[in-house]
């Protein structure tokens, strides 16, 4: 944790989002006080114990079609891209890889230590640091720019529409050209005075990106200028002291044709109409790691380890998985007939998607499953916060 003469950050896991409570007197994060004394307040080592894993038989074959070591994450969450068969991964001490078809083609050191992930559309290649520089670099590794937003960055930048969209933690949103790695347009918005710290990105979807805030606010935003398009409520605010009234969006929304969804911590997972941001459903369930979404359902896993499926239609429940509690569970992927989650000890685990019943485990190095996992073109990819990347396949 760093606390600061204007702002107070507390480090710490909830989920497996890499998050903490932040206290902030309306400053931003360009003006940095005194460090002093950290108390923790969320804490990797989970203060009530976690489920023991129960032996199940399994019903499904979970495999790993490649696996490689990166390098650890360090204590931040780094995100990897996926473009067709090419994949982008960022370890914490600068490395930069890139995987075709699970086999290594380059590898590079940017120079500098890496927290904010990567992102591309495999022609850019970009990451963020502390420091808050964005770092671009073309598709054979090659430095192309770089470009200082003045805030650490912790999410995965984004690669769309001609720009690098990278996201500060000041909540401070920057859209850089391609091109000559300059300014665009930013989008800002005040933060309330608690608030959480988070790695979640941005999400594209066409004319606008879409982007969840403190206060349980998602935002559609302009491509071309960076203006709000519209704005609403994931989640309102509850409680009387600040602590019980933080209430923010603290991983990516989902989109899914016309829909996008989205969950808060302490609020709710609510799902809008794209092209309005009109409310289509709510439902009172806190998640800090995030949703994902399939032709069928909406998957959540909460804040108590539970995984859960409400009908896409209309948010009723549908089934809920209850025996992963406190073992700060990754986001939900849905995989055609199942859905996976990753917990704190590096366990992938399976799920049919019809009943939430358990079909087969994968091990990975035993460290938490931080980084969202992300769609292949067959099965998906996980990485973890030692370094261990697997792409997984379900049979």
């Amino acid at each position: 944790m760093r606390v600061d003469a204007n702002r107070t950050d507390i480090k710490g896991m909830a989920g497996l989002v890499a998050l903490s409570v932040v206290l902030s007197a309306c400053s931003t994060l360009e003006s940095v006080g005194e460090t002093v004394n950290p108390v923790n307040w969320f804490s990797s080592t989970p203060k009530v114990k976690p489920a023991e894993l129960e032996a199940i038989k399994p019903t499904a074959e979970l495999k790993a079609l490649w696996q490689a070591s990166i390098g650890g994450s360090g204590d931040y969450v780094l995100t990897p891209a996926v473009v067709e068969s090419s994949i982008f991964t960022a370890s914490q001490n600068g490395n930069i890889t890139r995987f075709d078809g699970g086999k290594q083609v380059w590898r590079i050191d940017a120079g500098q230590p890496i927290s904010g992930g990567v992102g591309s559309d495999g022609r850019i290649v970009a990451v963020g640091t502390a420091k808050g520089e964005v770092l671009a670099f073309d598709g054979t590794g090659k430095a192309l720019w770089k470009f200082n937003i003045n805030a650490e960055i912790l999410a995965a930048p984004q690669v769309a529409g001609g720009l690098v969209i990278v996201r500060g933690n000041n909540n401070r949103i920057f859209g850089i050209d391609i091109a000559d790695g300059k300014r665009r347009w930013v989008y800002q918005r005040s933060t309330p005075t608690l608030s959480l710290r988070t790695n979640a990105s941005v999400v594209v979807a066409g004319k606008v990106l879409l982007a969840g805030f403190p206060g349980g606010k998602l935002v559609a935003i302009a491509m071309n200028n960076g203006a709000a398009t519209w704005e609403a409520n994931v989640a309102q605010p509850k409680g009387t002291t600040e602590l019980e009234r933080v209430s923010d969006v603290t991983s990516s929304p989902v989109v899914a044709g016309r829909e996008v969804c989205a969950a808060a911590y302490q609020g709710r997972v609510t799902c809008f109409d794209l092209a309005t941001g009109n409310q289509l459903w709510s439902r009172d369930i806190s998640s800090a790691a995030g949703i994902d979404i399939d032709a069928r359902n909406v998957y959540v896993s909460d804040d108590k380890g539970a995984v859960h499926a409400l009908d896409r239609s209309n948010g009723a429940s549908v089934w809920k998985q209850d025996k992963l509690f406190m073992r700060q569970l990754s986001r939900p992927i849905a995989d055609g007939n199942f859905v996976a989650v990753g917990d704190y000890k590096g366990v992938v685990h399976l799920l049919r998607r019809d009943d939430g019943a358990f079909a087969a485990r994968f091990t990975t190095d035993g460290s938490a499953i931080s980084a969202e996992p992300q769609r292949l073109e067959k099965g998906f990819l996980t990485q973890s916060r030692g370094g261990s990347v697997s792409a997984l396949v379900a049979n």
